[in-house]
């Protein structure tokens, strides 16, 4: 598969994604984007140093100037690149992905995300095809670490919450988050795996895997914590567990969040399209109206913008924020639940009470994952079967396709970045989520790669 996909770049470092092809990537960037100013960060992956200097010099070598974020989160760049108003910026980070991994984030102005509709296909082609020609005046490098910092921390504390009722455990995950998460949520929490390890010791960044939460689920048994926060790599997605060790959905945090906004009072929520319907059940009680969209921050952040949303979330655990360029931050979603948390402990409501109380009886299958090649068929043969049973409430086809019945839902969706068809399935109690599961697995099984 190719290194740019839907969303950003990405790859096996040295073998799909080399030094020479980095900086091909920066010496047609500023020709793509259109601009001499480039803003560029990096996490403490192993091959991170080396990509920094390939980029560079292929960024320089186009005679444009680099402006060094140095080791930083991924949110970091995106609030660099709209409050210092650059056109473009670069994020060195594979995320979630294991340490052999690394890749590119690309921004545009305003922190709008580059993704393959909207300039990585155009990149791709310049880099296969479009010769280099070296400037005879070659841009140079800028040290920005310190003036992102000592603008962007005062930006996050102005949202400082008091969540200091709370017992808090954190999982960094060996991440960039490790360097700066104390800046945010203080010295009180119990912090794991904070010591930032490209090789990742302990565990795999991706919070979504359960195994690579186990010791946060562990440790808030152990010390009868009140939630378990978990980021991953680069610190743009974050996840909790509740007092009692259980990971939680993150699409049910969606609603969780609206308490520290206050009431709805007809503001726009964003969701993606295999967020649980849960969701906008307890969002319209509080006074929200909801926006179902594509997954992923290439489609997510420019809708937010579109629709002039409060916020934002998806199931993988990003958050968007109008108050953040319309982007999302693991800080900054972990500052406002913490709060929320806060305040419902007050009322001696924990946090699983609240989430149960947001659930209510939607039995959920979680998102399964299928190898199939013939995607597309197989879709439509999922999809036609239901319609053919029964008449749906809703019907949409932007992202895969979302059908909501009466008494349930599903989305089956074509992975944008890996080979895997994904299903996910809701009804309100697990009898009936249980048979069209078993239908619904009958129907792939004929699809399914050998």
């Amino acid at each position: 598969m190719s290194i740019f996909k839907a969303y950003d770049i990405r790859g096996v470092y040295d073998k799909d994604l080399t030094d020479n092809i980095v900086y091909k990537i920066g010496y047609f960037l500023p020709t793509l984007l259109n601009t001499d100013k480039i803003l560029v960060g990096r996490d403490m992956r192993v091959s991170s140093p080396a990509l920094f200097t390939a980029l560079c010099d292929g960024i320089n070598d186009a005679g444009a100037t680099v402006y060094n974020a140095g080791l930083c989160t991924t949110p970091m760049v995106y609030y660099g690149t709209a409050q210092f108003g650059f056109e473009a910026s670069v994020m060195i980070t594979a995320s979630h992905n294991p340490g052999i991994y690394n890749g590119l984030k690309i921004t545009r102005a305003n922190a709008m995300p580059v993704g393959f509709d909207t300039g990585l296909e155009l990149l791709e082609e310049m880099v296969l095809n479009s010769e280099v020609n070296i400037k005879s005046e070659r841009g140079s490098v800028v040290p920005y670490s310190k003036q992102l910092q000592d603008s962007y921390f005062p930006f996050l504390n102005s949202f400082k919450c008091n969540f200091s009722n709370l017992n808090i455990g954190v999982d960094c995950s060996n991440g960039s988050s490790g360097y700066f998460v104390r800046m945010v949520l203080g010295e009180v929490p119990i912090y794991i795996n904070d010591l930032p390890d490209g090789t990742f010791p302990n565990h795999e960044p991706n919070p979504l895997e359960p195994e690579n939460i186990v010791q946060i689920q562990q440790l808030v048994k152990e010390e009868k914590l009140d939630i378990g926060v978990i980021f991953d790599g680069d610190a743009d997605r974050v996840m909790f567990t509740d007092e009692n060790g259980k990971f939680i959905s993150p699409d049910l945090l969606i609603a969780a969040m609206a308490h520290y906004f206050g009431p709805g009072e007809g503001r726009l929520v964003l969701h993606d399209i295999r967020t649980s319907r849960a969701v906008k059940e307890y969002l319209e009680t509080l006074g929200y109206r909801t926006n179902m969209w594509r997954v992923g921050r290439a489609f997510a952040a420019p809708k937010l913008r579109e629709i002039n949303g409060l916020y934002g979330g998806e199931l993988a655990g990003h958050y968007y924020f109008s108050q953040f360029f319309f982007s999302d931050s693991g800080f900054i979603a972990a500052m406002f639940l913490l709060d929320v948390f806060a305040r419902f402990k007050e009322q001696n409501i924990t946090v699983s009470m609240l989430i149960e109380k947001i659930a209510g009886t939607w039995a959920n299958t979680g998102e399964i994952n299928y190898r199939i090649t013939q995607k597309q068929e197989a879709m439509d043969a999922v999809r036609d079967f239901f319609l053919s049973q029964e008449k749906p409430v809703t019907n949409f086809d932007f992202d895969g396709y979302r059908i909501d019945f009466k008494d349930w839902w599903f989305n089956i969706r074509p992975s944008n970045t890996e080979p895997y068809l994904r299903f996910i399935a809701e009804a309100t109690n697990q009898k009936l989520l249980d048979e069209k599961l078993a239908q619904t697995q009958k129907i792939i099984d004929k699809y399914l790669d050998k």
